[in-house]
């Protein structure tokens, strides 16, 4: 693998890939793309939206199609939605074509980024804290399979200060040198 072949960062939501992934293009020198802000871009709609009219699985081959695009980018960084290792052949692709790093929290980790998360998630919308809670635990127990295949597993906790996303970014830094 080449040295200034893409990083890729992924993992479920609210894991701090986009917050992580910025940072660390920085430091870098590296370009940033986040996937779904390159697909709104891209289509001039929200991904919500496209979600929405177009269904899950136009959806996710069109993401499919963008990954292919974003991932073959030289010095990059580039952050995925939670879903897109887990469809197509995407994970084998990414490790082709670039390095790969799963951000790995626990449930109740995650759980509390998405309490303090802005964005709007489909996914989540209209749950009950149980009914969330539940969601996210079967979800992750189900993507776990995609994201272990990463070539590298950084464990992340809460990405509360600077310092703690400094610490991740540096240990990124060091796993994908």
């Amino acid at each position: 693998m080449e040295n200034n072949s893409a990083i890729i960062l992924l993992g479920y939501m609210c894991a701090g890939k986009t917050t992580v992934g910025r940072q660390l293009a920085q430091e870098m020198g590296y370009f940033f793309y986040d996937l779904d802000w390159y697909i709104e871009e891209r289509y001039h709609k929200k991904v919500s939206e496209i979600f929405a009219e177009q269904g899950e699985e136009k959806f996710r081959d069109l993401e499919r199609r963008m990954l292919h695009e974003v991932a073959e980018f030289q010095n990059a960084v580039v952050s995925l939605g939670g879903g897109t290792p887990c469809f197509f052949d995407n994970m084998d692709y990414i490790n082709s074509v670039a390095r790969s790093v799963y951000m790995k929290a626990t449930p109740e980790t995650l759980l509390s980024h998405i309490a303090i998360s802005k964005g709007r998630r489909p996914l989540l919308e209209g749950k009950s804290p149980e009914e969330l809670d539940s969601f996210v635990r079967q979800q992750l127990q189900e993507r776990e399979p995609y994201y272990s295949k990463a070539q590298h597993i950084v464990d992340i906790n809460i990405l509360d200060s600077y310092e703690r996303i400094n610490e991740i970014v540096k240990k990124i830094k060091e796993v994908v040198a």
